[in-house]
């Protein structure tokens, strides 16, 4: 008597057949134009973070305008004297 071998196993699962692989032709390399607008077309930016930036980078120069003007201006003054010649 031949006993099958499902029989003996019957809650394992069975393995699925093995597919072999398609052989694709290989596509030629895209050339830099089209690497560069693809790279371009998926750039995409981070606006609230820029403008975030922007603005408090616009605020720190605001306040240190305003705490420390007359000392910003000597020490642009003092800069560039010896390239006006000392005429400022």
């Amino acid at each position: 008597m031949t006993v099958h071998r499902t029989r003996l196993h019957r809650g394992a699962r069975r393995r699925p057949h093995p597919v072999e692989p398609v052989l694709e032709t290989p596509s030629p390399p895209p050339s830099l134009r089209q690497r560069l607008i693809a790279r371009l077309a998926a750039e995409q930016g981070d606006v609230p973070g820029w403008v975030l930036i922007t603005l408090m980078t616009a605020g720190i120069v605001v306040a240190l305008w305003a705490v420390a003007s007359d000392r910003i201006v000597q020490i642009f003054e003092n800069a560039m004297a010896p390239f006006l010649g000392g005429s400022l």
